[in-house]
């Protein structure tokens, strides 16, 4: 009978517990739910956050808590066809009060921008990251008359780089006044274009009085002119970016730079109807290497001193560069009648194939039929000519130097130029006028071993006089 009891009270008991497991249980799955149905009802009150990429938000506004200002998050549409030029500059509004900001361009979309201005001075560290694509306005006549000078216009700015895996796209074609021929050089009108191009066409990206400045990774293709261009700026780093135009696109040279120092330019790719480097006055402490250029007109310095100005360019390194199908090689042009000087330029390690002039100086030039003569020019010194190698179109070497002013310590070493077999009838023998200099073996053709004049002392000091204006 004991036994019985105290079996229903151990049963009793254990019914007892578990009843109250399953009540406080329930209990504790009320209370849960309440708190996330709070939760829920908070996180619908509040701001969505925008990520990278497209908003999440159906309007428009800017990040929060982040450095980076994607302009699809400021109301740009990505389709390029809609104007998503003020998208953009309120996204640079916004990042360059920011220090270390990225303005982001999306990638896969493509961006219709009209002509712009994104200045400073901003925050340090400011990042435009180009991953979509850029296009300019098409139609030649659809630009503002006011616009005409470039279409993205960079300026005031220090610390800075644009950079990114997208395109920046000019689509110049309609301001070309060209024929479509693909014959190399050939420049004659395409009169359906003529009566709306205007005569002034822009640069497709231009940096003006700026300082410490990266520009890589990104591709410029298809300028109505010059496809990169530094002006009044100083320590100018440009890596690893390809520019890509037509070879009968007129005066679309590659990058241009104009009053500007401290610049490297390493490691691109460069196809275009002119210049692959064009080095102008006021350019000193340039380091052009490993460049691939072609087709196009190779890397110049000028034309400098037209209209009589003062030019003045001096330290320039260009060297370990391959260029193709060039019309010229490595360049020096000055108008007559111009003033200053151009001193220490190296041109070393240079392979060319089926290029026209691979060497030149030219204190004649002229781009018109013909020019009037002058006595004064721009004095040039200090060249260097070295392990230039490869095949010429037309002539190895022209060096036609100033009547009154020669050109002085000129020094031609190692070169190895070849005819060219594609251009058999054309070829030429060597111009050389009026330099003076060394020749150092080996040299081919061998007869470019007589180029240049021995003494010139008296001529130097003429020139040191020239040197005061610049320095």
């Amino acid at each position: 009978m004991k036994r019985n009891r105290s079996f229903c009270q151990l049963f009793l008991l254990s019914f007892l517990v578990i009843v109250m497991t399953i009540i406080t249980f329930s209990v504790i799955s009320v209370e849960a739910r309440k708190n996330n149905h709070r939760q829920n009802m908070i996180n619908k009150r509040l701001p969505k956050r925008h990520t990278r990429g497209r908003a999440t938000s159906p309007s428009p506004s800017p990040p929060m808590s982040t450095n980076t200002f994607d302009i699809m998050s400021f109301g740009a549409k990505g389709n390029g066809i809609s104007d998503d030029s003020q998208a953009l500059v309120v996204a640079w509004r916004s990042a360059c009060k920011v220090g270390g900001a990225t303005v982001l361009v999306s990638s896969k979309l493509k961006f219709l921008l009209k002509p712009l201005t994104l200045q400073g001075p901003c925050m340090p560290d400011l990042t435009l990251q180009i991953d979509g694509t850029l296009v300019a306005p098409e139609e030649a006549s659809s630009w503002p008359k006011s616009s005409l000078y470039q279409w993205i216009n960079f300026k005031w700015l220090q610390n800075f780089t644009l950079k990114g895996s997208g395109t920046l796209d000019g689509q110049g074609s309609n301001w070309w006044t060209t024929s479509s021929s693909s014959e190399p050089y050939n420049y004659e009108p395409r009169k359906s274009y003529s009566k709306h191009i205007p005569y002034m066409k822009p640069t497709a990206v231009r940096f003006y009085s700026s300082n410490h400045i990266t520009v890589r990774d990104i591709r410029i293709i298809n300028s109505p002119l010059c496809h990169l261009k530094f002006d009044n700026s100083k320590g100018i780093q440009v890596t690893n970016i390809t520019i890509s135009s037509p070879q009968n696109s007129p005066n679309t040279d590659g990058i241009h730079l104009q009053n500007t120092h401290d610049v490297q330019i390493q490691h691109s790719d460069i196809q275009t109807g002119d210049d692959c480097v064009s080095i102008q006055t006021g350019c000193s402490k340039v380091h052009v290497h490993h460049i691939m250029c072609g087709p196009g007109h190779g890397i110049s310095l000028g034309g400098l001193g037209k209209d009589k100005s003062v030019a003045c360019v001096s330290d320039i390194i260009v060297e370990d560069i391959s260029m193709k199908n060039t019309l010229y090689g490595a360049r020096i042009k000055t108008w007559q009648g111009g003033n200053g000087m151009v001193k220490n330029v190296r041109f070393s390690r240079i392979q060319v194939y089926d290029v026209m002039y691979p060497i030149m100086i030219d204190q004649y030039y002229c781009d018109k039929h013909a020019c009037k003569n002058e006595t004064e020019a721009v004095v040039i010194s200090g060249v260097k000519f070295n392990q230039i190698s490869g095949t010429y179109g037309v002539q190895p070497i022209h060096l036609a130097c100033s009547n009154s002013l020669p050109c002085t310590d000129v020094d031609l070493i190692d070169i190895q130029l070849r005819p060219s077999i594609k251009y058999q009838g054309l070829l030429q023998q060597a111009v050389c006028w009026n330099s003076y200099g060394t020749s150092q073996g080996p040299l081919l053709p061998s007869s470019i071993d007589y180029c240049l004049r021995s003494g010139g002392g008296s001529i130097k000091r003429i020139a040191r006089s020239h040197d005061t204006l610049c320095y």
